[in-house]
């Protein structure tokens, strides 16, 4: 008989965006003639851009003709794709990453939960509370126990920003903008983790999967803004939530040249190096259509188009932010990213109020509590809709 790995038995057995579908068909059912107004999963609504799509139906004639027929992938990505990354993402941005530095997956969530394969188990992990829930239950499905992981308190009197731990961690996971708060570092705030990181010898994971969302000019939209993050920091970035790829899988990890990571036994091991090594082991590459049409979003067309979508939802998550406000309820968020973090009413804890505004107004948001215990008594909205779902939204509670 084979042996389960027990780890799996450690993390919630019902994830939290499965119970919010379940509690929906259920709403559903209960009353089959009602529209929910869906703002708690961050899945986009705008179709793609026409400019990815000319790119893709092109790859696709492609794939159709001896003469420029695909294969197998390159593990870390395509060299059209790579280039434009670093020269558009970085370059442009006076970051120095180079394209060779760039490996392009299939998203975010896999590649943040993925990288766990490079970790020793002897490493102390720092996970931010509330935070996106893929980070911690990757680590504990890698084997890390519950006292090798330090939760690093993000309240409202802190702004909503993780505190620098006071002891020495060996890995951090930090998202900015944050998913779910919707708040983001500053350049000091950001230089004061790298900082803390080359003081430290920790490793940074920042995941940067909302960076076309700032419009703060003094938020940093890369780690790699900062002086000395290149030593000290990974990052991971989608094209999900800028161009609308959250069906048609695309994202890159950015590991500079340079930055290693202890061995047991002494010596270092460069992480680039094993990180193309685990995905050449587990993982054949994102498919040739999709990287076409992820370099066409740094075409001209790409990228008015890109931002027409990150105006919509922005101005819904403004909407939002400021209905609840309106009625006397804190709200934070929704101005660096699509997600609105809303304090719940007296009288309700965050599932209570995610029940409440389902059964009352059929508008799902994501409890709070959902994304670790400091989120207890907070509920996330997402600008990840339509705006007649926000004007739908402002006539069901503004009255």
């Amino acid at each position: 008989m084979a042996f389960a790995n027990p780890s799996f038995l450690e993390i919630p057995e019902s994830y939290l965006f499965a119970t919010i579908a379940k509690k929906i068909a259920e709403e559903r059912a209960r009353v089959p003639d009602r529209a929910i107004i869906r703002m708690g999963i961050g899945d986009v609504t705008i179709p793609l851009p026409k400019a990815c799509l000319d790119a893709m139906h092109a790859a696709v004639d492609e794939m159709g003709r001896a003469e420029t027929f695909q294969g197998y992938p390159p593990y870390e990505g395509y060299a059209f794709l790579r280039e434009a990354i670093a020269a558009n993402d970085y370059r442009a941005r006076g970051c120095d990453i180079a394209a060779d530095e760039i490996y392009v997956s299939d998203g975010a969530k896999s590649d943040t939960a993925n990288f766990t394969d490079l970790y020793g188990p002897e490493n102390v992990i720092a996970i931010s509370d509330p935070v996106y829930p893929v980070y911690l239950d990757s680590v504990r499905l890698a084997g890390f126990k519950a006292s090798q992981i330090r939760f690093l308190p993000c309240t409202e009197a802190g702004g909503f920003l993780p505190e620098i731990p006071k002891e020495t961690v060996d890995i951090v996971y930090l998202c900015s903008p944050n998913n779910p708060t919707g708040t983001a570092m500053n350049r000091a705030q950001l230089a004061a983790w790298v900082e803390y990181a080359r003081n430290h010898g920790t490793l940074i994971l920042f995941d940067a999967a909302y960076e076309a969302y700032v419009s703060t000019p003094d938020v940093p939209r890369s780690i790699y803004e900062i002086p000395g993050a290149r030593e000290v920091a990974v990052e991971f970035r989608s094209f999900s939530k800028n161009a609308g790829f959250t069906g048609t899988r695309c994202s890159y990890t950015v590991v500079p040249k340079g930055l290693t990571a202890r061995m047991k036994g002494g010596g270092t091991v460069d992480l680039g190096k094993l990180w193309l090594r685990r995905q050449a082991t587990k993982f054949n590459g994102a498919p040739y259509i999709i990287q076409r049409g992820a370099a066409a979003v740094y075409t001209p067309e790409g990228q008015r188009e890109v931002k027409e979508r990150v105006a919509v939802y922005m101005g819904n998550a403004g909407r939002i932010r400021a209905l609840f406000q309106s009625l006397g309820q804190k709200a934070f968020g929704g101005v660096d990213a699509p997600y609105v973090w809303v304090r719940v009413p007296d009288g309700f804890d965050s599932w209570g109020y995610f029940d409440h505004m389902l059964r009352t107004h059929g508008v799902a948001g994501t409890p709070g509590s959902g994304f670790g215990p400091c989120g207890e008594g907070w509920i996330r909205f997402t600008g990840f809709g339509n705006p007649a779902d926000v004007d739908r939204l402002e006539g069901l509670i503004g009255r």
